[in-house]
């Protein structure tokens, strides 16, 4: 198989179901990985494994919901018993907020959000971090958000969340380094998954947001999986703890 990073190792994606987790685990795979593909949506999952399958690729799949912490060990553990080890994990899975101001948010709301994106984050890094020491390195990638980098108006929840996934990122790529583990975040824009295209239908969402991008379009699920998969491959073997902004020209 054709390799342009020379991957040839193992590891997980969560949120592999659809969007850029789909795009980031066919890629990795694509480069020469073996997959493990997680998601709630086990179906979902199972789907993305199959396009693997067909491209010649190896895919375990798991449904894992990423703030039980016993499914998200269990992930690591399967992907270590199957592939003889962790070399890199990207933490895709996530969810949107309800958009509110926040004084007209429910703290339900918030820490729910916050749970999910922030605290799921949490767990997957807990039980990745000592897989990769103990196989000598390697990389974690966090998928996070350019609204981890700049607010968004009418998200506080979601907004504050990302923000401490790329909290997360820099500190453990400090803690980790010595330990030979890469530890980055990758920060998209508005990108044209089936989940916005769906929220989108009927509105004029994609052409607003298409006008207030430099590059004129909004990016691909592909496009954004591209800076995971690099971030995860030895071609980035010198960059740890970036918050890399996949955006069009947005923060520039």
């Amino acid at each position: 198989m054709t390799s342009r990073y020379r991957l040839g190792k193992a590891g997980l994606v969560t949120g592999a179901g659809s969007g850029i987790g789909r795009a980031a685990a066919i890629e990795l795979a694509r480069q020469g990985a073996d997959v493990t593909v997680t998601d709630i949506d086990e179906p979902s999952a199972a789907v993305t494994a199959e396009m693997i399958r067909k491209g010649g690729g190896e895919a375990l799949v798991l449904r894992v919901d990423i703030v039980d912490e016993d499914a998200v060990r269990t992930a690591v553990e399967r992907t270590v018993e199957t592939y003889g080890g962790l070399d890199f994990a990207v933490n895709n899975a996530g969810l949107d907020s309800h958009h509110q101001q926040l004084d007209r948010m429910s703290l339900e709301e918030f820490e729910r959000v916050a749970h999910v994106n922030m605290g799921g984050t949490f767990l997957c890094m807990k039980y990745e971090l000592p897989a990769l020491e103990s196989r000598g390195g390697g990389a974690i990638v966090n998928v996070a958000s350019n609204g981890g980098l700049y607010a968004i108006p009418t998200a506080p929840a979601y907004v504050a969340a990302k923000h401490g996934v790329v909290g997360l990122t820099k500190t453990a790529a400090v803690d980790y380094a010595p330990r030979g583990v890469r530890v980055n975040a990758v920060c998209p824009g508005p990108t044209r998954t089936p989940g916005f295209e769906r929220v989108a239908a009927g509105t004029d969402l994609i052409a607003m947001q298409e006008a207030i991008t430099p590059l004129g379009r909004m990016a691909t699920p592909e496009e954004a999986a591209a800076a995971t998969v690099w971030l995860c491959s030895d071609a980035a073997s010198y960059i740890t703890g970036i918050a890399l902004s996949v955006d069009g020209g947005r923060r520039a």
